[in-house]
């Protein structure tokens, strides 16, 4: 499976509830365009390993022809892409919800919310 391919792709914790929510949210809003895959998916590993670097795991990533980017610098690139007219259709990626009682406690909500804002990176490809 290309990387290439498969963009745009965006990257989230999969064993997260409060991520995976977003993410089947992401997924119903842009109508499938945009492959949806887990931080601990077999692709996810292989994109974490060819594409982005040790601070993978804190946020969740946006990735497009050009860069990656992830947590806040993700944000405008994904509702942009959300909106484009490509009727590309993409999978969403199976994922693993295993999740913990904490992962869904609403400490966990703005532990993520607040991480959403704090994390932002770009890595041009």
């Amino acid at each position: 499976m290309e990387i290439k391919e498969k963009i745009p792709i965006v990257l989230f914790d999969d064993q997260c509830y409060v991520c995976i929510k977003f993410a089947i949210i992401v997924n119903f809003l842009a109508r499938n365009k945009i492959t949806m895959t887990g931080h601990y998916s077999d692709f996810g590993i292989k994109i974490r390993k060819e594409i982005l670097d040790e601070s993978a795991l804190e946020m969740f990533w946006f990735i497009d022809e050009k860069r990656a980017s992830g947590g806040r610098a993700a944000l405008f690139p994904l509702i942009k892409s959300i909106f484009s007219t490509k009727t590309k259709k993409s999978k969403f990626i199976q994922i693993s919800n295993i999740c913990s009682k904490n992962c869904k406690s609403t400490k966990s909500v703005f532990v993520r919310s607040f991480s959403l804002i704090t994390n932002s990176k770009k890595i041009d490809l």
